[in-house]
């Protein structure tokens, strides 16, 4: 089912989510109705709190990237499931890339992130995982895990830029945005 997703300006967004065990409720629905929803809305990636839950879950998928967008650096491209993850560690020299969110529709903003990350997480099977990712796979890693602790990319943009989608950030609060999916406003 597809779910919707909740927007710029929900206090959901911007709460640290709750670690989660391995009994909880339709896990498996909801991991179907996060992917469903993930595509439908066309992203690479999407965290609990943009479905309004505030539990530690984020899914990605960078293999449906295009071959000619892919990022060759990386070792590996994925579709996952990532349950209560801890980065461990954040390395290499910082790179900057434009990064977009559903949640904040039609804005965009250069974001520098690390090029590797190592994260612990449980998968959809509540497998206890320790890997390394790197490339644009460990770019979406991050983004969603910031979800997980109350971030948004806006956050780090630079301040010039900041300002400059002030405006469009207020809009998207007060419900005035053209998404092509359903999406929840804070009133």
């Amino acid at each position: 089912m597809k779910l919707p997703i909740y927007a710029y300006g929900h206090p959901v967004l911007r709460k640290e989510t709750e670690e989660i065990e391995e009994d909880y409720p339709d896990l498996k629905v909801l991991l179907d109705n996060m992917f469903e929803t993930m595509y439908y809305s066309k992203g690479m990636g999407i965290a609990a709190p943009q479905i309004g839950k505030n539990i530690r879950i984020f899914i990605i998928d960078t293999l449906q990237l295009d071959k000619e967008e892919r990022d060759e650096t990386a070792s590996e491209f994925i579709r996952e499931v990532f349950i209560n993850p801890i980065i461990l560690d954040e390395s290499g020299k910082k790179w900057e890339y434009e990064e977009g969110c559903l949640s904040i529709p039609d804005v965009r903003g250069n974001v520098f992130r690390h090029p590797q990350v190592r994260i612990e997480y449980y998968d959809a099977e509540f497998k206890l995982i320790d890997k390394v990712f790197d490339g644009i796979t460990a770019r979406v890693i991050q983004h969603e895990y910031d979800h997980l602790e109350g971030v948004l990319f806006v956050d780090l943009l630079k301040p010039l830029k900041k300002r400059f989608v002030k405006k469009k950030l207020e809009k998207i609060r007060k419900g005035i945005v053209d998404a092509n999916y359903k999406m929840i406003f804070h009133r």
